[in-house]
């Protein structure tokens, strides 16, 4: 991603914290401009590694603390057969989440295909079952490797 897109990227996340009350904290910031240089999905480890450059004492918690806070605002999304992290393409609305997941090079593509969140959320409910949210991994082999 280029600098311009990950500032106006940065100032969209600003401006939703500030409506919601939330707090974008300097490391909070630096983790969600690594993860939107990035083109895949990256590992807590390995952003920590990356944000040591711009705060040296950052630790395991500073990375989980910023992860979480980045979750909960809908910025990042969690990869879970990869225990990794990537951001949000759709961050200023709530919504059901496709990741297409590259097993090759690992390129994560987030989709949105209302179709299959409404037919799940109609059998969830045929099951008594209340959805509040949902996110589907396919894994497979992107254009760019096939």
């Amino acid at each position: 991603m280029t600098t311009k897109e990950t500032a106006r990227l940065v100032t969209k996340a600003e401006k939703l914290c500030a409506q919601r009350g939330a707090r974008l904290t300097p490391a909070r910031r630096e983790v969600f401009e690594i993860l939107a240089d990035q083109t895949g999905a990256i590992g807590a480890y390995d952003l920590l590694d990356k944000l040591k450059s711009a705060v040296p004492n950052a630790k395991p918690p500073t990375i989980y603390r910023a992860l979480d806070f980045l979750q909960e605002q809908g910025f990042v999304h969690k990869i879970t057969s990869s225990n990794s992290y990537v951001l949000c393409s759709h961050f200023d609305h709530q919504h059901p989440v496709q990741m297409l997941i590259c097993e090759n090079c690992g390129a994560v593509q987030e989709i949105q295909s209302e179709g299959v969140y409404d037919a799940l959320r109609k059998q969830a409910e045929d099951q008594g079952f209340r959805v509040e949210s949902q996110t589907i991994e396919a894994h497979g082999i992107c254009a760019e490797c096939a």
